[in-house]
């Protein structure tokens, strides 16, 4: 049935239309598991078959779901799929799309308190969960982004409240160049967060990792002192814990101790393996973080939360507010309440705490730390068979569910064509996805266990494919 020409569905046909949709989707999900993960399209392909303009009449849902059946679902590449293991794993589950379709249904608009109490103090009460889940201080106060990359920006502007606190009202100009210490491996976001903060590429330090890939303290402390003593402004280090190639884990308290010693605001980008703080055994990797300025964890890459859905932490919420907060007239109100829109550049915010508190309700702490533990598990089981197999090797440790390896057989003289050709060839299978990386200038394949679907068998099947693409030379 059409939508009238006034209003909206009437409540029985949204109620048929939003049971045809979860029957769909439902089906979908079975479906996904027997075709292909990558999409078989070619650029332009789906935009050629949709109209250019708008349609004047209105059509049923029934024919826009069909629609989106035969054009869109060509082009889907299936993230939620048990054998997509490319990037880092997408936070999927069935509770946290229900919770997603509740947070669109009850279109909260989280700027003030008074906008959505609900929506403002459920986002308090989850993140304070995650917070204990994850065994941080109690200090540290939480807020919900969209991604890390944002997450990163808000984080690097209160660094730079914090040391230079008239920049908010006379901007950069007449202050010396500052700077910002990161890994060799450290994720592009951070370079982008300098750009958009105005403070330039330039001002990103990259420092020297180890033979584990980890950024070297003493490294940093040199860096900083040849900056001061070029009259350069050292403000804040970026550790990483999980770092987007080989989830290398930076050490956090040795470079805590520099930042404490310089002054620097520390910032640890636990965006990916910050979900594993949650298991007791893999808190070694956390270990000063505890000193953190700010950290951020993505609950929607491990953690089975829809995205987007990317947590701040910090200590020092204080000092973001202070960045950030701007409260014309017309948004003024009588409450003594903290106010989401103070903690950011968004004035407006989605209901997205609802997906986290979900997630954590339907499988509890203990149900989520199963589901990572085995996760783990699948990694180092494929570890070992890429070990035991002469004719790959393993190129990092694996401390979470991402392993790094390449395939080396004897005989064979370019060996990064190979491996190139070996991930194209799993890739187009359509069985799997697989994604790869540089280290040391050598092409190296890339795979990322952490999809609340993936099985052993997912794993053997993916092992098997490899060993077959090498073998093919």
């Amino acid at each position: 049935m059409p939508v009238p020409p006034l209003g909206d569905y009437p409540p029985e046909e949204f109620r048929t239309e939003g049971h045809r949709l979860v029957d769909w989707i439902a089906d979908y999900l079975v479906w996904s598991l027997d075709n292909p993960v990558l999409p078989k399209v070619r650029p332009g392909d789906i935009r050629s078959a949709l109209p250019s303009a708008a349609p004047e009449s209105p059509a049923s849902f029934e024919e826009i779901l069909a629609d989106f059946e035969r054009v869109l679902v060509p082009g889907l590449t299936q993230w939620n799929h048990p054998r997509y293991f490319a990037y880092f794993p997408c936070g999927f589950s069935s509770p946290g799309m229900l919770a997603d379709f509740l947070s669109t249904a009850v279109s909260q608009q989280a700027m003030l308190w008074r906008t959505s109490p609900a929506a403002t103090e459920l986002e308090e009460v989850a993140l304070d969960w995650l917070r204990r889940a994850m065994d941080l201080p109690e200090g540290f106060e939480g807020v919900i982004y969209d991604t890390a990359s944002t997450g990163i920006v808000h984080a690097l502007a209160a660094a730079r409240q914090a040391g230079v606190p008239d920049v908010r009202a006379r901007g950069l100009a007449g202050h010396a160049s500052f700077r910002i210490y990161v890994s060799e491996h450290a994720h592009s976001s951070v370079d982008k967060a300098a750009i958009t903060l105005g403070l330039g590429l330039d001002s990103v330090r990259r420092i020297p990792a180890d033979g584990e890939h980890a950024m070297l303290p003493g490294a940093l402390a040199e860096a900083v002192a040849q900056d001061r003593a070029a009259g350069v402004v050292p403000f804040a280090a970026v550790a990483t814990v999980g770092t987007t190639s080989t989830t290398a884990v930076d050490p956090v308290a040795a470079i805590a101790d520099v930042c404490a010693a310089e002054g620097l605001w520390l910032h640890v980008d636990a965006a990916y393996a910050g979900s594993a703080a949650i298991l007791p055994e893999c808190r070694w990797a956390f270990a000063g973080a505890e000193r953190a300025d700010s950290l951020i964890v993505n609950p929607h890459k491990w953690l089975f939360t829809p995205f987007d859905l990317s947590v701040l932490f910090t200590p020092r919420m204080d000092v973001v507010r202070e960045a950030f907060s701007l409260t014309p007239e017309y948004l003024r109100t009588a409450e003594k309440v903290k106010n989401l829109m103070d903690t950011g550049f968004q004035l407006g915010r989605r209901f997205r705490a609802v997906k986290l508190w979900t997630v954590m309700r339907a499988f509890g702490v203990e149900g989520l730390r199963a589901r990572l533990r085995d996760h783990i598990r699948l990694a180092r089981l494929l570890a070992e068979w890429v070990d035991e197999d002469p004719a790959f090797e393993r190129v990092a440790p694996v401390p979470f569910g991402v392993v790094c390896f390449r395939a080396v057989p004897p005989g064979v003289e370019d060996l990064d064509a190979l491996n190139e050709r070996i991930l194209g060839r799993v890739n187009d299978s359509g069985e799997m996805f697989l994604s790869h990386t540089k280290l040391g200038g050598r092409y190296v394949l890339r795979m990322a266990i952490g999809n609340i679907r993936t099985t052993e068998a997912d794993v053997r099947r993916a092992w098997e494919l490899l060993q077959g693409a090498c073998a093919a030379g």
